[in-house]
């Protein structure tokens, strides 16, 4: 039986990279991955993988989130392994030129839609008493302090990790795992590290944060 495996978050290099390693491990594996709006060049999606089966997904509706995980489910037979994609948009500009439409963009793309979908995720993991969710965080770059100050991705990086720490802690005794990753670097060698702990299963790597880096491995 093949593995079912989405993948959810904005279009980036990191989320292209996760694709192109799920697109080596299974015959077709579902993504929804969303337009990067706030038009930062460098988006790219899993559009020309062999096997990718593109799912739509509004982030900020919790009815989207249902109907995504249906999806999943109704192309793939089940999901067994579902992997949230968190790179903070970068927003160099003073607090006080962010628009209202900004604003919702930020929640909706940024925070609120893991909320939804993880709920949506982890109660079909507990039906079927198996499952994986894996959450994944790329690290906002460090900026010299003559820079100008990211009012965004500092924000989304610690709702993501205060989420994604209280799942970990939740899932303790669970018939499924949750698993958190969090790192910059080069997206390949970063998506290669992600699929290798996760094909090592086990109990001992669910229930934690895995630490990628530029330098190597460290930190699991």
């Amino acid at each position: 039986m093949t593995r079912g495996i989405l993948l959810a978050g904005t279009e980036s290099p990191l989320s292209a990279a996760i694709a192109a390693e799920a697109a080596k491990r299974v015959e077709s594996f579902a993504a929804a991955f969303i337009p990067n709006r706030f038009s930062h060049p460098g988006g790219t999606g899993p559009s020309a993988l062999k096997g990718h089966i593109p799912l739509a997904w509004n982030p900020g509706s919790p009815i989207s989130a249902r109907a995504l995980a249906l999806a999943a489910e109704n192309r793939m037979a089940h999901i067994d392994e579902a992997v949230l994609i968190c790179v903070p948009p970068g927003l160099y500009r003073p607090p006080e030129e962010l628009s209202s439409t900004d604003i919702e963009t930020l929640v909706n793309d940024y925070i609120k839609g893991w909320f939804f979908l993880s709920r949506e995720l982890i109660g079909r993991f507990k039906a079927r008493q198996a499952g994986v969710l894996t959450l994944v965080l790329s690290e906002p770059s460090v900026r010299g302090k003559d820079e100008p100050v990211d009012v965004a991705g500092g924000a989304v990086a610690a709702a993501f990790r205060a989420l994604a720490q209280s799942l970990l802690a939740a899932s303790a005794g669970k018939p499924y795992q949750v698993l958190g990753f969090s790192g910059s670097g080069e997206p390949a060698s970063f998506a290669a590290f992600i699929f290798k702990i996760l094909e090592e299963g086990g109990k001992r790597n669910g229930g934690k944060w895995h630490k990628f880096g530029k330098i190597g491995l460290f930190g699991r």
